[in-house]
């Protein structure tokens, strides 16, 4: 079977497909990835702008055609954070069901932490034993720990690197010791009450990370780059980490941008990342954290593998039907 999985994001429109036989991993066919940039154009009353619902509604018109094109059976779109936390989210919405025919799940942040938990485990196995997940996004952070492949405590939190930098750093860098220190603290504070559940479990056997961030600041601090393949072990040293705070504070964007691992179009926010990567190693003790590849996108990928192999589990949402792709519409599947 082959499955498309929409995610809008903070800062993108993500379409990948794969396609899905029991008993395999999924097999990547292609990627298509749009600028929608949802959060920066979000205003302080939490309305997402009209120039962001074009885009966004142009994203998904490109992805539903990339999606037909490739003959993809099913399409599963869902919007994270940005979107799901806006206060105009349900009439972004109905205008992309209305420009497109695209209904959009929204995953709350705790069923965000729990698929993205099912991929890391998928990934490096039973041999993991005990594990904590991180894993932080644009808008938000997800934490989640357990010894299954259902995390026993899973944790969303407003700790997105993208929502820091907006809030609490200034629009252009340098910045202050002052000002990243108390983002530090406010780091520290929210960490410090959510993770209360976690701190009182057995230490994990393996901390993991995921998501662009992780990626770039392993890289940043001297992981392998891409090129040296899907399988080679790359992980984030809280130490090497450490020193890097304080030089990512006083570069301006465009010198971040030329640092090993850092693309430009996440560099202004690269710090705050930073910040609550090390925030999280230090309050949970954490000497390093391995680098997994799959996230979120593959955990909905597992999660439809399961059904197609007869298991039971969650709905993704169980307020709607899945949807399947005919040409380029879409209609629930009956």
């Amino acid at each position: 079977m082959r499955l498309g999985v929409l995610d809008i994001g903070s800062n993108s429109a993500h379409l990948r497909v794969a396609d899905l036989d029991p008993g395999h991993p999924p097999v990547p066919v292609r990627s298509v990835k749009s600028a929608v940039r949802l959060a920066e154009a979000t205003d302080r009353h939490g309305v997402i702008g009209r120039p962001a619902v074009g885009r966004l509604i142009a994203a998904v018109r490109e992805s539903v055609a990339a999606a037909a094109a490739l003959d993809v059976a099913e399409l599963v779109p869902y919007a994270t954070s940005a979107l799901r936390d806006a206060a105009n989210r349900d009439d972004v919405a109905a205008e992309v069901r209305a420009a497109t025919g695209v209904e959009l799940g929204f995953l709350s942040g705790e069923r965000e932490a729990r698929l993205t938990f099912l991929a890391a485990r998928r990934w490096f196995g039973w041999s993991a034993g005990p594990m904590l997940l991180a894993d932080i996004g644009g808008g938000s952070m997800e934490l989640a720990y357990g010894a299954g492949t259902e995390p026993e405590i899973a944790l969303s939190l407003p700790l997105g690197a993208g929502r820091l930098t907006r809030h609490h750093l200034p629009p252009r860098p340098p910045v202050r010791k002052r000002t990243h220190r108390a983002l530090r603290e406010h780091v520290r504070a929210v960490l410090g009450e959510a993770v209360v559940g976690i701190a009182e479990r057995p230490a994990p056997a393996r901390a993991v990370a995921t998501s662009k961030t992780f990626t770039q600041l392993a890289r940043l601090c001297g992981a392998p780059k891409a090129k040296a393949g899907l399988y080679r072990e790359r992980r984030l040293d809280r130490r090497e980490l450490h020193r890097w705070i304080p030089r990512l504070a006083k570069l301006p964007d465009e010198e971040r941008a030329r640092l090993r691992g850092v693309k430009a179009s996440r560099a202004h926010q690269i710090l705050a990342g930073a910040i609550v990567a090390e925030g999280v190693m230090d309050v949970l003790g954490l000497d390093r954290l391995d680098l997994c590849p799959w996230a979120l996108r593959e955990g909905v990928f597992l999660h439809r593998l399961n059904e197609l192999a007869g298991g039971r589990g969650p709905e993704l949402f169980p307020e709607r039907r899945p949807m399947t792709l005919r040409g380029a519409s879409l209609r629930a599947v009956t």
